[in-house]
């Protein structure tokens, strides 16, 4: 039995497939990670092709055959985020974003708080200023993203007290195994971690993302925010952003 379903999603990746259709890996509301095919999208008289590039928020109609992949039937705009595939600073900083929503949600499963961190995400990246030379991998509303990914997918680093000893001394260290910061007198050899960073990170998990990119962050902030994001990646899935180290 086929059936057609309307949902919002985020289109994540987009591969050409034929000689007119592409694949896309879609994020949707309803329904978590899906996989569709775009038939005839890359014709010139296309109803629809313009709408379905990465970064798009949209509202899809998805017709489920028999196959792995579903069918788009329809497509309109809720944004489409033109901003971030034409500035290069705003693409690199999305496209860590969007590699981080097909690493850590593989499934099809309903995520709301993810998705609605997604467009969060997307909206506050419009907004933000290009940095010339600066590296994206380090940019505030990136960390803020990854940091609420990690958040909602359960692996929400522990910065609050030391996760050895429940403590309240100030935090020296990251240790991945155990998800959180440690104290001076239960590190064991963790990622180190500066005042500036704890608190910055502490700051990025509890603020808006749409607030990230005016909050201030010194430089060592950054790296360490880095740091524990790249560690939770590789302890908790196995993986590395290849978009962080571009």
């Amino acid at each position: 039995m086929t059936q057609s379903t309307t949902t919002e999603a985020v289109v994540l990746r987009s591969f050409r497939f034929g000689e007119a259709d592409r694949i896309l890996h879609l994020y949707t509301h309803d329904r978590g990670r899906v996989g569709a095919m775009a038939k005839g999208v890359r014709k010139t008289k296309s109803r629809f092709g313009a709408r379905l590039e990465p970064f798009s928020h949209v509202e899809l109609v998805l017709h489920a055959g028999r196959g792995e992949l579903d069918t788009v039937t329809g497509a309109s705009l809720v944004h489409s985020h033109d901003r971030i595939r034409s500035e290069p600073y705003r693409l690199q900083v999305g496209m860590i974003g969007l590699e981080a929503m097909l690493r850590l949600f593989t499934e099809e499963e309903a995520n709301e708080k993810a998705f609605t961190a997604l467009t969060r995400f997307l909206d506050a990246l419009d907004t933000v200023a290009p940095r010339p030379g600066s590296r994206a991998a380090i940019d505030p509303t990136a960390l803020s993203f990854q940091l609420k990914l990690l958040w909602v997918s359960g692996y929400m680093p522990h910065l609050e007290t030391c996760v050895e000893c429940g403590g309240t001394d100030p935090l020296v260290a990251f240790l991945p195994a155990a998800g959180g910061g440690v104290c001076a007198a239960c590190d064991p050899g963790g990622i180190l971690l500066s005042p500036e960073g704890v608190h910055g990170i502490r700051l990025l998990l509890h603020s808006p993302i749409a607030a990230a990119s005016g909050a201030g962050l010194a430089d060592q902030a950054q790296r360490d925010a880095l740091a524990v994001v790249t560690a939770s990646y590789e302890h908790h899935g196995g993986f590395r952003l290849k978009t962080l180290s571009a």
